[in-house]
């Protein structure tokens, strides 16, 4: 009885996987809602970097955050159309920079141990550690008054963090239907 592995992913695809995760990213940027007083807004982009690099993996997941931060440089693809370099050095450069750690720690743990529900959302909450931690240090960078930070840059956003984490961690178990179908795709 002959074993049959799933085929390596070519160059093209990989590259392919990893350019439209940062499209997706951009695309979730636009879907974004300012809070009163609120510098940081609110967008879907969280749901696309975490569920997106956990379906890559370490490697592509950080090429592919990687890309969406080079892209913003030169296109209008950060929240609300910003670009360039004044928002990686702005309030939101750090979640930015955060977003390639993130790409690293959830992909690596899928990489791992796979996408089921219960090892996702875990690795999907560390995920969102890594763009909090890089976020809020930059952020207090830029606005030097912790509890501003903590309460704007942090607190108005973990229920809706907590809902997008569910959501991916559910798109990507394979026990799920869209799970099965991501999981036909996932690269090896």
């Amino acid at each position: 009885m002959q074993q049959q592995t799933a085929a390596r992913p070519t160059i093209a695809v990989d590259a392919a996987a990893v350019v439209g995760i940062a499209l997706l990213t951009a695309l979730a940027a636009q879907i974004s809602v300012h809070l009163p007083n609120d510098p940081v807004p609110q967008t879907l982009q969280t749901f696309s970097v975490l569920g997106g690099t956990a379906w890559l993996g370490a490697r592509r997941g950080l090429l592919s955050m990687g890309l969406y931060v080079m892209m913003g440089l030169v296109f209008p693809v950060y929240a609300g159309g910003a670009h360039g370099w004044s928002v990686i050095s702005g309030a939101t450069g750090g979640y930015l920079v955060g977003f390639m750690f993130a790409g690293i720690v959830t992909g690596w743990i899928c990489d791992r141990f796979g996408t089921r529900y219960l090892v996702t959302v875990p690795a999907l909450l560390l995920g969102s550690a890594a763009i909090y931690v890089p976020g809020l240090l930059w952020f207090h960078h830029v606005y030097p008054n912790w509890s501003f930070v903590i309460h704007y840059g942090f607190t108005v956003f973990v229920v809706g963090d907590l809902l997008k984490i569910a959501a991916a961690a559910a798109m990507l178990d394979p026990a799920t239907p869209w799970g099965r179908l991501l999981e036909r795709y996932r690269l090896a």
